[in-house]
């Protein structure tokens, strides 16, 4: 009989092993991006992020299950129909077509009013740029959801693979566009091109290869689905396989998305006051492809495992197991984030001397990333609660929360607009980690009360001895990371590329030493149990 902790873990390794590969690629992606166009007050790239932000910041809610997550309990349930759910998939797969090709159109033809409620305070040149951009760029929202469909089928499947690999090849195809782009028209590192220098060639192929990139992500799961036996045949009939009970759930994380876009336009907005005087939407935008690193190794790929299983636990009455399965997911995955949070958190500098050599870059981008991770224990917490509300058809609740953080974010948000410009993205970023921790806080009060058998299961404790080992583990690393220079221009972390990866090891050595010994010393029950297996591997 399989273990299932094992089978999990098989599973959450191939999606984490995917996840890195896809990252490490688009981590290296960023770089030769920030080295093309400048990291900080560079107008232009600040254009750019925000074209390819509004089909991204969709692509991050619908991949984060705020919207097609719904649909894994219901393909789930689906396998029980006489024809093994492929009657359901079809019509599924025909309406979510039908929608993508429709809100994409919309938004195309929408281009310059959407770029304007973005960044309402742009000069009338850097708004047409952004226009060109977002043409070339938006058409990636059909191709975001149609990965994000395609996936979620092979998924709930229990094919994993693809869906965590597939990544991989849109950032391998936006490398291509970028160094293309570096060759045809030169590197820009210090942001000095102007919005008026920029040729309808030089937008077609930046803004064309990132686009190319998501759509061979999405096309490319088409291979797997024939791998897995799956077909797609047009089904217009959408009455008679329980899609109404689906649409409901839909609505609801519509109205999360709605709201959570009102909050991302309100923010770019603030974030745009700096462009072309400071830290903007560019360098926002790489700090939060930063902070979104370890969530997506570890919190998602764990997180999509998790869901499934709970997914099927519901669908079949056992509610213990859904417990037992949300609790494990909740006390794991948040470990796992606390100690990415600490090792963010100390490695920042020398991690942003990787994306510029100008130590003003460096520091601003550095600082941004530190704030931001503040929040990312309370983010991923929110992500996995928020899944096991989708389990228990609860999608009312996430709107309702999703409400508190919004409102709280927007308003501090509108605050931070008030003070030096040089500051304001660093504020906003604040404003974030605030709003996140707080929404946390009230989904853990929520869940205790629908689902109240966590109560018993330790999460909380193991979320706060978690929280104190990544405080003081943090701490102590960013002494030493002031040992290695990466707090002046001058210092070894700042001196190369080279250097500043040799830091962040020595950092990231000492912060994985002291976080693990801390929750050993605070007789985490995770941890002591993995001392234990492996104390009896070495026995044997």
């Amino acid at each position: 009989m399989s273990n299932p902790q094992a089978s999990v873990g098989r599973a959450s390794v191939l999606l984490g092993s995917g996840t890195v590969v896809s990252r490490a690629l688009g981590f290296f992606k960023a770089i030769i991006l920030a080295q093309a166009l400048g990291v900080v007050a560079s107008a232009g790239a600040d254009a750019f992020a925000v074209a390819n932000q509004m089909p991204n910041s969709i692509y991050v809610l619908v991949s984060g299950g705020v919207l097609t997550a719904t649909l894994v309990p219901a393909i789930v349930k689906s396998a029980s129909h006489s024809d093994g759910g492929a009657g359901y998939v079809n019509k599924l797969m025909t309406m979510t077509i039908l929608v993508l090709l429709g809100v994409t159109a919309v938004a195309m033809f929408a281009a310059p009013l959407l770029i304007t409620l973005y960044a309402t305070q742009w000069s009338a040149d850097q708004l047409a740029l952004a226009t060109a951009f977002a043409y070339w760029c938006l058409p990636q929202i059909f191709f975001y959801g149609l990965y994000t469909i395609l996936g979620e089928v092979l998924n709930a499947r229990g094919s994993f693979g693809p869906f965590t690999w597939a990544p991989a090849l849109n950032n391998v195809v936006g490398i291509l566009g970028i160094v293309a782009f570096m060759l045809l028209f030169g590197v820009d590192t210090a942001g000095e091109r102007s919005v008026v220098d920029w040729t309808p060639a030089m937008v077609a192929v930046l803004a064309g290869s990132a686009t190319a990139g998501v759509a061979a992500q999405a096309l490319i799961l088409t291979v797997f689905w024939k791998k897995n036996g799956l077909s797609f045949a047009p089904d217009f009939v959408w009455r008679g396989v329980g899609l109404r009970e689906t649409g409901k759930m839909v609505g609801w994380t519509f109205g999360v998305v709605l709201l959570t876009q009102l909050s991302i336009i309100v923010q770019t907005n603030v974030v745009a006051l700096a462009s072309g005087q400071g830290a903007s939407v560019f360098t926002m935008t790489t700090a939060w492809l930063i902070f979104l690193l370890p969530h997506s190794i570890i919190a998602v790929s764990m997180g999509t495992v998790y869901f499934t299983r709970m997914s099927k636990d519901h669908a079949g009455g056992n509610r213990e197991g859904m417990a037992r399965d949300a609790s494990t997911a909740l006390r794991q995955i948040g470990l796992f984030i606390c100690w990415a949070a600490a090792g963010l958190l100390a490695v920042a500098f020398p991690l942003s001397r990787i994306f510029s050599e100008n130590f003003l870059s460096v520091i601003n981008l550095g600082w941004l990333i530190m704030v931001l991770v503040l929040g990312l224990p309370a983010f991923s917490a929110v992500y996995v609660m928020f899944r096991i509300f989708l389990v228990q058809g609860k999608a009312p609740l996430m709107f309702w929360l999703t409400v508190l953080q919004v409102g709280v974010y927007v308003v501090l948000i509108l605050l931070s607009s008030q003070i030096y410009v040089t500051v304001i993205t660093l504020a906003v970023c604040a404003s974030l980690a605030i709003s996140v921790i707080i929404q946390a806080i009230v989904t853990w009060a929520v869940l205790r009360k629908t689902l109240p058998e966590v109560r018993r299961s330790g999460v909380a404790s193991t979320a706060v001895r978690g929280y104190i080992a990544a405080a003081i583990a943090g701490f102590i690393g960013l002494i030493v990371s002031n040992q290695f220079g990466s707090l002046t221009a001058t210092g070894y972390a700042q001196e190369s590329i080279l250097n500043a990866i040799v830091a962040m090891v020595g950092i990231g050595l000492v912060v994985t030493g002291v976080f693990v010994l801390l929750l050993w010393i605070m007789r985490v029950k995770e941890v002591h149990q993995l001392f234990g297996q492996l104390r009896s591997r070495l026995s044997r």
